[in-house]
């Protein structure tokens, strides 16, 4: 199958593919002679457990390593285990921060009770206020929105 069907099978779109084809998370497909990318039933239900796992917000790292040992299935798995294991460390971390960033925004929220003009905003001004002091920002500052492992590469 070519990558656009592909794609349409797997609910992917093709760019996503094509990124983990250079990640090398994906091989590389067979060309025909006019150069178009064939793709078989192998690389479907790859792409398939790609996608499962980044449904569960694994890094491409993670993946990778699971990959290793799905290509080596008379390995032992007790570094999926582990792997898996401090996935959901992460995840707990991650939501803990996001508590905290949702009691900061409630507490936010508390300091304008009603439609004023914008200079009179106790919103505005909290935000004025910590703009100033940059040791009053949380872990969030500079995290990308809905980043979970910070550095780690993600794609779709």
């Amino acid at each position: 199958m070519k990558i656009g069907e592909l794609a349409k099978v797997a609910n992917t779109p093709v760019e996503t593919i094509r990124y983990y084809e250079r990640e090398q998370l994906l091989p590389e497909p067979a060309r025909t002679e006019g150069n178009y990318r064939i793709y078989d039933e192998d690389h479907a239900q790859r792409l398939s457990f790609i996608r499962r796992c980044r449904s569960l917000d694994m890094t491409l790292d993670e993946i990778r390593s699971l990959l290793k040992f799905r290509d080596a299935p008379q390995e032992d798995c007790g570094e999926v285990n582990q792997l898996l294991d401090d996935h959901i460390g992460h995840v707990a971390a991650r939501i803990a921060e996001l508590k905290t960033l949702e009691k900061q925004l409630k507490a936010l929220r508390q300091q304008c009770c009603g439609p004023e003009s914008a200079n009179a905003c106790g919103i505005l001004q909290e935000l004025d206020t910590t703009a100033l002091a940059p040791e009053s920002f949380g872990q969030h500052a500079g995290q990308v929105h809905g980043s979970l492992h910070g550095t780690a590469k993600r794609s779709g």
